[in-house]
């Protein structure tokens, strides 16, 4: 029997218990059997439909990560989550990163060759064909046509590739443009051999984070010299091993569901093109909110059903100003530290109200985890940075105090074993 199951089995033993109890022996005169077999039952459905962990059964117990590496492992002995741990763009569309973009992402699209372009030369190409695409080549003929309209482009023929090899192996292509922002600067070109044409929205959807990470590199590029808020909370609230894992998830479903896959990888891309974009110090809570709900559909699609987030927002508070990225740290905070390791998960709660009387906006995030140590919870007490912190909750305490002063309240609650609560109030505004 599982661990879930034992616990459950043990209330139900208890609930029949205080039925019998109930219903012979204190209700005089006593109830008859069927009513009593009737209440019994009724009560046992209720738990188990009350206690979904017992049904799933031990997810935990699997081994992760050998499943997961087997998943990402590709031709060149490297992984999808090294995507997101090397950053192969961050320093532009370069010779190198290009070619180390390409390795990573063809073993993604089932190895089917991977060129990246800029709006001249091929930077880089994987897979068959490479005898004669190589590093430095005119771009083929579609990238113009992809360059110009803005737009994802797709060769049905051969004929059409531009290729005059006569023994290239290439047949189809999907050709989507790479942006840094504002600009068009180049292209990602997807290949096959066997007539049939890559998913177009997978396809896209990579293009569009590796344009993110250009679009990084040329805000890089403008201000290195200055200290830049948007990539300073990007480096600061996102989380290296969320993208990482984030990504294993996306690659252990391209190749069982093309339309989910299509779906994580614009989540992903929203999420990122939020942090890269906002700007100042402050958002409407609509915003977070919606960063926040993006976050956790990202976080659901890894870990399923262990992670269950209740919302219970006042519509007052959609427009109310808060600090940006500074709620979706609290709710990574609960998933990663309070439930990941729980064996049947559990549930957050994001919670917000408006005092008009106060003029102050409350935000409660209740995890029913395994809470935070004693020790950690005084270090953090005391505002000292904690190693199992996560994002840092005296970090946050900090910027709270840079924008606020003494006008604000972060308090934290905490038991082993019985979850966290960490309540946030601010001037409203």
């Amino acid at each position: 029997m599982s661990n879930g199951s034992l616990p459950l089995a043990g209330v139900i033993l208890l609930a029949w218990g205080a039925v019998y109890l109930v219903t012979q022996l204190i209700t005089a005169p006593p109830l008859g059997t069927g009513t009593t077999l009737l209440i019994g039952t009724g009560l046992t459905t209720a738990l188990i439909f009350g206690y979904p962990s017992a049904l799933r059964g031990p997810r935990s117990k699997r081994p992760a990560q050998p499943i997961t590496t087997r998943l990402q492992q590709g031709r060149h002995g490297t992984t999808i989550a090294a995507v997101g741990r090397s950053m192969p763009l961050r320093s532009g569309l370069t010779g190198e990163g290009a070619r180390r973009t390409a390795q990573l992402l063809q073993p993604l699209l089932s190895g089917a060759a991977v060129a990246i372009t800029d709006r001249e030369r091929v930077l880089a190409f994987v897979g068959p064909g490479r005898d004669h695409h190589r590093f430095g080549d005119t771009a083929p003929a579609p990238t113009e046509r992809a360059l110009s309209r803005g737009k994802t482009v797709l060769v049905r023929r051969r004929g059409e590739l531009g290729c005059p090899h006569g023994q290239c192996p290439l047949r189809t292509a999907v050709v989507a443009p790479l942006t840094d922002g504002n600009r068009t600067v180049g292209t990602l070109q997807v290949y096959r051999g066997d007539g049939a044409l890559s998913p177009q929205g997978v396809v896209e959807g990579l293009a569009g984070i590796l344009s993110l990470h250009l679009e990084l590199a040329e805000l890089n590029r403008r201000q290195r010299l200055a200290v830049d808020a948007k990539l300073d909370a990007l480096r600061a609230q996102i989380n290296p091993h969320f993208l990482f894992n984030t990504l294993n998830t996306i690659a252990s479903k391209v190749h069982t569901d093309t339309e989910e896959t299509r779906q994580l990888l614009v989540r992903l891309s929203d999420f990122f093109r939020y942090v890269v974009r906002q700007e100042g110090h402050f958002a409407e809570f609509g915003q977070e909110y919606f960063f926040v709900r993006t976050y956790v559909s990202l976080e659901q699609a890894r870990y399923g059903e262990r992670v269950q987030v209740r919302y219970d927002i006042d519509p007052q508070v959609l427009t109310a100003h808060v600090p940006v990225l500074i709620i979706q740290p609290l709710v990574e905070n609960a998933i990663k530290h309070g439930l990941a390791s729980k064996v049947e998960g559990g549930t957050v709660t994001l919670k917000a109200r408006v005092d008009p009387l106060t003029r102050t906006t409350s935000i409660r995030v209740a995890d029913d985890g395994v809470g935070i140590p004693a020790d950690l919870l005084k270090r953090i007490s005391d505002g000292e940075r904690g190693e199992g912190d996560g994002q840092g909750l005296s970090n946050i305490a900090g910027r709270l105090a840079s924008l606020y002063g003494e006008r604000y309240r972060l308090d934290i609650q905490s038991t082993e074993g019985g979850g966290t609560v960490i309540d946030l109030r601010i001037p409203f505004g």
